[in-house]
């Protein structure tokens, strides 16, 4: 009987034993990964940082790897903002020759920050979009405003309509028409006031500069908010 006590209280110690080095594993592991974590992030906001457009691609992939991982913090997001607005909200010249304007650049870090749907982000794609003035990065803002689908008292569709307003005067684009009406078509449900998407999306469709498929999309999208048949077009 005592011997089978004693076997007992063996078998009890190795078993927290066992715990013990497992949970000290997990730990040291858990700080290893936060070590790794925080030396990524010094690497993506220094390269961010640099004059160098390759420097900038580079920060983008890591940045790419890390929410790809499911990972993101405060400097991901610092460096994704500082990308998005690569040679508009901030400019280096030279002899008053603007040094940095990468729209590949900042066109990526808008898709990147599609992929991070917070507040945060969408604050920072509703400023590019607004902002920005060549048509493939406003394009990227905006898919990825329709992907966070954050839409607060109409702001980001009020943000949308302004821009295809400018674009229809200055710039009409297929490419950016059509993000556009994608953009709608993912944040319809959230419009309070559909009035004034619906206009715009009627001036998409009735715009001949438009290739076909673009203008077709915007009848289809109009008949299912308005509920016409189209037969009634």
């Amino acid at each position: 009987m005592k011997s089978a006590k004693i076997i007992l209280l063996l078998c009890v110690g190795l078993l927290f034993t066992s715990f013990a080095f497992s949970q000290q594993a997990v730990q040291e592991t858990t700080v290893e990964e936060e070590y790794l974590s925080s030396v990524e992030d010094v690497i993506i906001r220094e390269l961010a940082d640099t004059d160098d457009r390759d420097n900038k691609l580079v920060s983008l992939q890591y940045i790419r790897g890390a929410i790809e991982g499911g990972r993101t913090s405060p400097d991901i997001i610092y460096a994704l903002e500082s990308l998005a607005g690569e040679g508009i909200s901030s400019q280096a010249r030279t002899n008053g020759r603007l040094m940095n304007n990468f729209p590949d650049v900042r066109a990526e870090a808008c898709e990147l920050l599609g992929q991070v749907k917070t507040e945060e982000s969408k604050t920072i794609l509703v400023k590019t979009a607004l902002a920005d003035n060549e048509p493939t990065v406003v394009a990227a803002a905006i898919r990825s405003l329709g992907d966070i689908g954050i839409n607060e008292k109409d702001e980001v569709v009020s943000t949308i309509i302004w821009v295809q307003k400018k674009y229809a005067t200055l710039n009409p684009t297929s490419s950016l028409a059509h993000e556009i009406l994608f953009a709608y078509e993912k944040l319809g449900d959230s419009v309070e006031d559909k009035a004034p998407m619906i206009q715009s999306i009627s001036a998409i469709a009735s715009n001949y500069t438009f290739v076909p498929a673009v203008r077709q999309k915007a009848y289809e999208l109009l008949r299912q908010l308005t509920g016409v048949s189209k037969s009634g077009m």
